[in-house]
């Protein structure tokens, strides 16, 4: 892990304000008010997670290094802004096909989701800043090395970026038990996001009002729900089966 870090106050800081991609930033929990303070000011202009951890998880993870009680994290591969990568799908002429998680935290999980999507034909996967799975060494190897190939989109907020899609004519669906349609009644050979929600509280409340429509993925047995990667790879399967039929 050594490898993708940043410590030391100093170095942290210059990293920060040299434009340096970060995954997040720890700060030792007793670090003195103004340094703190300015460290999360700088996190906040650059929509950048900041944590109050113990000191010897900061001893830990830099194994004793001289960290002054800050720790900068790098992603393994750099996020993409979310407009440009519009953009650039647009500019390929083929049909947008986006994933949006929401709460997805578990590394195992986005790792899975991320091959499936990659072997499906995603043009990019939307992470908000906070409350997602990062992008790292693990995640990356759970993905089975998908993380190298397909765009990961981290955005401040996930019903902004909705309202961004939709402003370029990509529709939104949720992944809802109590939809009222299933993916197999729904029409996904237009541009489309799947947007996904944790297993535990699903998609957000406040995102679900966003969406344009909510899907559900009928099921027979009696456990109601599915692992989220496993969802996704039944939705993107089905966007997949759809658009070979089509073409």
């Amino acid at each position: 892990m050594s490898e993708f870090l940043i410590y030391g106050f100093h170095s942290v800081k210059e990293a920060i304000e040299a434009g340096r991609a970060l995954e997040k930033i720890m700060i030792r929990q007793d670090m003195s008010p103004d340094r703190a303070m300015e460290l999360r000011r700088l996190a906040q202009e650059i929509d950048v997670p900041l944590q109050m951890v113990p000191e010897i998880k900061l001893n830990k993870v830099t194994k004793n290094g001289n960290h002054q009680g800050v720790v900068a994290v790098m992603p393994v591969m750099p996020y993409q802004p979310l407009e440009e990568t519009l953009l650039r799908i647009q500019d390929t002429g083929e049909t947008p096909l986006l994933l949006m998680l929401d709460g997805v935290t578990d590394v195992r999980n986005f790792g899975a989701i991320a091959r499936s999507a990659e072997c499906l034909g995603v043009h990019a996967i939307i992470v908000p800043t906070q409350g997602s799975a990062s992008m790292s060494a693990d995640a990356v190897k759970v993905s089975a090395g998908a993380l190298s190939h397909i765009t990961v989109c981290r955005v401040k907020d996930l019903v902004d970026a909705t309202l961004l899609l939709q402003a370029y004519g990509i529709k939104t669906y949720g992944l809802n038990e109590k939809a009222n349609a299933t993916l197999w009644q729904t029409d996904l050979t237009e541009a489309a996001c799947l947007v996904m929600g944790s297993e535990e509280n699903g998609i957000s409340p406040r995102l679900i009002r966003r969406v344009d429509e909510l899907v559900q993925i009928p099921l027979r047995g009696k456990v109601g729900s599915l692992n989220v990667s496993v969802a996704a790879g039944i939705a993107l399967a089905e966007v997949e089966r759809q658009r070979m039929t089509a073409s």
